[in-house]
């Protein structure tokens, strides 16, 4: 009697799984295909994919699909699509998805491509790697790495670099290379999530500084309400981990880690090094500020080792929202410079909203910060008496850069969680968030 190959048919079974989930089996959708060693003469089907993204870009109509494979993807400058002013750009992703039908631009299940852009040397221009002008996109699982600069003078490289709305980044990685990590020059409702961005810093423009690689940036000047950066990292940047400068619509950066930002791989001292560059305008003596000015969020983050401060209003002429945030050996911990609303002097901080913020391991808690003009209750740099390292489960740094979970999420790790039984337990100020115990613990969590 013959029996059945099994492991033939578990197999088939798993790829019809994913087929159904995927959506690879949706018959009001196309899929197609890109692999290294594809051709853009290829139908773009699994077994004969496209060479290039931007093939399968031509053909996608709202809710396709295109699947990367994985592989190395090495670019060169035959694959610049665009050249704008200063600008040379790999992948202008100019088509729309629709609602509840966007262009999906995701790694194959298990596998993960990778773009290589090291070769990529274009002289005299700026790299912007994925320049994404449309709506209702969404890119997913994608790694991007050794992006690099050719300019001697001020400048900037991007790995993604966002301009449409409604657009969704999700479990990419930018590292190793001399470009900003992921870049929302324009747009609003766009989430960025479970992204890393590190080891990125300009060795080449201004004698090397590195002042201009930020892990992740949000600068759009108008209209752009509701972009969030939702469970990202971002270290070892040679400027900033997360910065808004001049962001002139509220952004929330919820759940995200920065560390180790303001050095470079050897841990040489480069930019200006904060965790979260949350504001700003200071640089403005023209009262040029927004109205209203911007209530950016902050919730649940931590900023650890950044070379200055962890958290940081940079001269914002308002209200920022610092909700259960933790920071540890920062140059400052919390630094809430203000800026005066007539935008002509720095200001000690005001405005502010601050609830159950926890603050360690630095000789500067708290700077430039007007207690009687904002908001505070259940800080820990309040109280007379200080966090102890005992109060600790872990403070070992290293353990943020761990390994995500499987489905892309933060680890879970004992860094800066308090260890059952210390006097810090349910000292918050109680608020809408959940909590165990009889209050909420200070800091990005809580204590299990």
């Amino acid at each position: 009697m013959a029996f059945p190959n099994i492991r033939h048919m578990t197999r088939t079974v798993l790829i019809a799984a994913w087929a159904i989930l995927s959506g690879y089996g949706c018959l009001n959708a196309a899929e197609f295909f890109v692999a290294p060693d594809g051709d853009d003469a290829n139908p773009g089907t699994r077994a004969k994919p496209f060479a290039s993204l931007m093939e399968a870009e031509k053909r996608m109509k709202p809710g396709d699909t295109a699947w990367l494979r994985g592989g190395t993807y090495r670019i060169g400058e035959s694959d610049i699509a665009r050249r704008d002013r200063l600008v040379a750009t790999v992948f202008p992703l100019t088509r729309d998805g629709a609602k509840d039908k966007p262009l999906k631009f995701f790694a194959a299940p298990g596998e993960r491509p990778v773009f290589d852009c090291s070769g990529l040397k274009p002289p005299g221009l700026r790299i912007s790697v994925f320049r994404v002008f449309g709506s209702w996109i969404h890119l997913k699982g994608i790694e991007v790495i050794g992006v690099q600069v050719t300019m001697r003078e001020h400048t900037q490289s991007i790995c993604f670099e966002n301009f449409g709305d409604h657009n969704v980044y999700e479990r990419l990685t930018m590292r190793d290379g001399q470009a900003i990590g992921l870049y929302i020059n324009r747009g609003a409702n766009n989430l960025v999530l479970n992204c890393d961005a590190y080891r990125n810093h300009d060795h080449t423009s201004e004698n090397g500084r590195g002042g201009n690689t930020d892990g992740f940036g949000c600068h759009v000047p108008r209209r752009g309400a509701n972009n969030v950066f939702r469970g990202c990292r971002a270290w070892l940047n040679s400027d900033d981990g997360f910065d808004c400068i001049s962001q002139g619509d509220a952004v929330v950066f919820e759940n995200c880690w920065a560390f180790l930002n303001g050095y470079d791989r050897e841990m040489q001292p480069r930019g200006d090094g904060h965790g979260f560059k949350v504001g700003g305008y200071g640089v403005s003596n023209d009262r040029a500020f927004p109205d209203p000015v911007p209530r950016n969020r902050v919730v649940r983050c931590v900023a650890a080792r950044n070379r200055s401060s962890g958290f940081y209003a940079n001269h914002h002429p308002g209200g920022i929202d610092w909700i259960h945030n933790s920071a540890w050996k920062n140059a400052v911990n919390f630094n809430f410079l203000g800026r005066s609303p007539d935008a002509t002097r720095d200001v000690p901080g005001f405005g502010h909203l601050i609830l159950n913020n926890l603050s360690h391991g630095s000789r500067n808690d708290v700077r430039h910060l007007d207690e009687a003009a904002c908001q505070m209750s259940g800080n820990t740099f309040q109280t007379k008496t200080k966090p102890a390292d005992e109060h600790f489960l872990s403070l070992d740094d290293k353990l943020l850069a761990s390994p995500r979970k499987p489905d892309g999420s933060l680890p879970d790790i004992p860094f800066l969680r308090l260890a059952p039984g210390n006097p810090w337990i349910d000292t918050g100020a109680r608020s809408a968030d959940s909590y165990r115990g009889e209050a909420p613990d200070p800091g990005a969590f809580e204590a299990k």
